[in-house]
């Protein structure tokens, strides 16, 4: 009697199903996220900031070059990270390049309006330099804004710095008084020489000034250059090398 014949059993098992490949379309569509989100953050962070701060950031944005010779590094000049989380007890931001043009203007103005401008346009120099607003009054052969040899401030250079004074003390940027001198020395004396006369002549002028009602804590630097630094270097005896700079920081 033959063995009847066992069923051949055959065991399929079955493999995982295998997804389509994704790519990296997924990566994309995160950094879209993330920045917007970071955007979202910038903007109500802008929205919250002071209008000292606001002001700056705008100014760059119209003018980057504005911000170029800055020293701190951060968004705008003299702020300080008080400033920028909005503290109002930290001193103002330094007006920027659009503020000094128009208090440039505002000072040439008014300076057309005295009654000695003819006497003194040709000797007053306004420009906008990487240090800020330089404003500069000149000497002349037969005209000097002092007493000959001497730091008296004459009256026509009175009423310049009433007028600059009255444009610049309303600013929050930081004043600096230069003294110069041609390269003539000073008469005979041994102990009384040009570095001495230009740093007296910065600090009448400071004085004067002060005098119009610049605030004291507004200066920054009073320097006496003697004849260390002459506007016509080819001309070191120009008269025009005498003069008093004020720089608006």
């Amino acid at each position: 009697m033959k063995a009847k014949a066992q069923p051949v059993i055959i065991i399929k098992k079955g493999r995982p199903a295998k997804h389509g490949h994704h790519g990296g379309a997924w990566k994309v569509a995160y950094a879209d996220f993330v920045t917007a989100m970071m955007a979202f953050f910038l903007v109500m962070w802008l929205i919250n900031t002071s209008p000292q701060v606001r002001s700056p950031l705008a100014s760059y944005f119209r003018d980057p070059g504005v911000f170029e010779h800055t020293s701190g590094g951060g968004a705008a000049p003299g702020a300080s990270m008080g400033a920028m989380a909005g503290n109002a007890e930290t001193p103002p931001v330094a007006a920027t390049k659009p503020a000094l043009e128009e208090a440039a203007d505002r000072i040439r103005q008014q300076l057309e309006a005295l009654t000695d401008f003819p006497n003194i346009q040709a000797r007053v120099e306004m420009e906008l330099t990487a240090e800020g607003l330089r404003i500069e009054m000149l000497d002349e052969a037969d005209e000097s804004f002092f007493d000959v040899g001497s730091f008296n401030v004459r009256p026509a250079m009175r009423s310049i710095l009433k007028v600059i004074t009255d444009n610049v003390k309303k600013l929050p940027n930081k004043i600096a008084v230069e003294g110069h001198t041609d390269s003539r020395p000073y008469g005979a004396s041994l102990h009384y020489s040009n570095w001495q006369l230009s740093s007296d002549r910065a600090n009448a002028a400071r004085q004067a000034m002060e005098d119009e009602g610049l605030p004291p804590t507004q200066l920054e630097a009073l320097h006496g250059y003697g004849s260390s630094r002459p506007r016509y270097p080819r001309e070191p005896l120009d008269p025009r090398n005498r003069r008093i700079a004020i720089v608006v920081r």
